[in-house]
């Protein structure tokens, strides 16, 4: 199987976790991937139920939108993806939903304020408010990028629209999708008890990098109750040659 094959049958079973998640109704919301080293994206097709969806109907199209291999129409969103990743080279995945709760937040035209840790730790700040922008080129791309650029938030609520995340490849892109879902059920529930404060700046700056940088499984992390390396080992040491 070859990268874009690969890719294709990612991106597939991607969309079944929007489902999965509640994140998305019939046919909306998609999911795509940046082709590495390429100037490629892959892309659901346009109106396909997801129950139906197979790697081979993924859509490759290039960073102007434009398909270059597939049967089908492409995403409504392909324009928006394609913006995104021409100008975010960091970015390798992109996630658009209609999720009820933070769409709602979009309807208000409202940032979801920084009030709780689970925030701080994957958004590092509020979630923004991006511009209103019609379907149907790249202008939803663009307000993606302008709001964005200079945030640490992996997602944005689109103005009376829907939410979209990206990350450094489609999971962590659906990931954020997942957690923008949740953090916005949790601050709407909070704020029919009262006012909710948004967390102190400083903490939040701790809890985002503790996260990002510390939280989980870290490379060369050995087992609790596994053999330790003594002396002046390196840590790569083969099994053989370390010390209990």
């Amino acid at each position: 199987m070859n990268e874009i094959d690969t890719l294709k049958a990612e991106v597939c079973a991607l969309h079944a976790e929007l489902l999965r998640w509640g994140l998305v109704a019939w046919t909306s919301g998609n999911v795509s991937a940046r082709v590495p080293g390429r100037e490629l994206l892959v892309i659901k097709p346009s109106g396909v139920s997801y129950d139906e969806l197979t790697p081979r109907q993924m859509i490759v199209a290039d960073l102007d939108g434009t398909v270059v291999d597939g049967d089908h129409a492409p995403s409504s969103d392909t324009a928006a993806h394609a913006y995104v990743y021409r100008a975010m080279p960091q970015v390798g995945g992109v996630v658009h939903t209609h999720s009820p709760y933070a769409t709602a937040w979009a309807a208000r035209g409202e940032p979801i304020p920084c009030g709780i840790t689970a925030m701080g730790d994957e958004f590092g700040d509020d979630i923004p408010v991006g511009p209103f922008a019609l379907i149907g080129d790249d202008s939803i791309g663009q307000g993606i990028v302008a709001t964005l650029a200079d945030h640490r938030s992996p997602a944005v609520l689109m103005r009376q629209h829907g939410v979209f995340t990206i990350g450094r490849d489609a999971k962590a892109a659906v990931k954020a999708a997942v957690m923008c879902e949740d953090v916005a059920r949790t601050m709407h529930l909070a704020r029919q008890l009262g006012p909710v404060r948004r967390l102190p700046q400083g903490d939040i700056d701790r809890l985002h990098d503790r996260y990002q940088n510390v939280y989980g499984q870290q490379p060369n992390t050995p087992r609790p109750g596994s053999p330790q390396p003594t002396g002046p080992q390196s840590v790569s040491a083969s099994p053989e040659g370390a010390q209990a």
